[in-house]
């Protein structure tokens, strides 16, 4: 790890690689702004990237102390850094569409499990479990078969998903493994990791009992 890279949280005061946590900083109106791209110019303090520690800044308002500046942070500051993560997302969703790195559709993505095409899985959170046990069962016949555990994802309404891939009724898809699609799981991945308790976890496959493979 490049120690160079590193920053440290304002909450834990532990260092850590900057892709692990989220940067803020004074706005000229005086409140905390989040600065997901780390670009925003000014003094910048550092919260470990998940909603709990964002949570705890603002309670505690540290930043005003890291930011040596009487600024503070919004109403429900948690609540906006998960709004631009989740429209982060949905926008590398749509850009990997644009570019043929998503694969819609209950059938389409099955395929692109078992033809291990498939980087990750999404399900909309109104996903029948029926539709979601099939591909379940196909990613455990591929774990099985020694192949890559695909995770799979459930952070979208079937809405968000429909009007940022510019389709309809949208509830399963697969984020294929090219180069927009890399580029949109890491995004989904920032999310999840974010919410947290706040959100269903990341689905891991296990191989299980022998009835569990399908």
């Amino acid at each position: 790890m490049d120690e160079m890279n590193d920053r440290t949280c304002i909450v834990t005061r532990t260092a850590q690689p900057a892709e692990n946590l989220i940067r803020f900083v004074a706005g000229p109106d005086g409140m905390v702004v989040p600065d997901l791209k780390r670009n925003l110019p000014g003094r910048g303090c550092w919260v470990t990237a998940d909603r709990a520690h964002v949570d705890k800044a603002a309670a505690k308002n540290l930043f005003a102390r890291s930011l040596k500046a009487g600024v503070k942070p919004p109403e429900n500051l948690g609540g906006l850094v998960d709004e631009l993560l989740s429209k982060a997302a949905l926008g590398a969703l749509g850009l990997a569409r644009k570019a043929g790195a998503v694969a819609l559709g209950a059938a389409k993505v099955e395929a692109a499990v078992r033809s291990g095409k498939a980087s990750a899985v999404l399900h909309a959170l109104e996903a029948s479990e029926d539709g979601v046990r099939k591909i379940t069962a196909a990613r455990r016949a591929v774990v099985h078969m020694g192949g890559p555990d695909v995770p799979a994802y459930k952070l979208f309404s079937e809405q968000e998903l429909s009007l940022a891939l510019g389709a309809t009724n949208v509830i399963h898809a697969a984020v294929l493994g090219r180069d927009a699609g890399k580029a949109a799981l890491k995004r989904v991945m920032a999310l999840e990791t974010f919410r947290g308790d706040f959100a269903e976890k990341p689905e891991a496959v296990a191989l299980g009992t022998a009835e569990d493979v399908e």
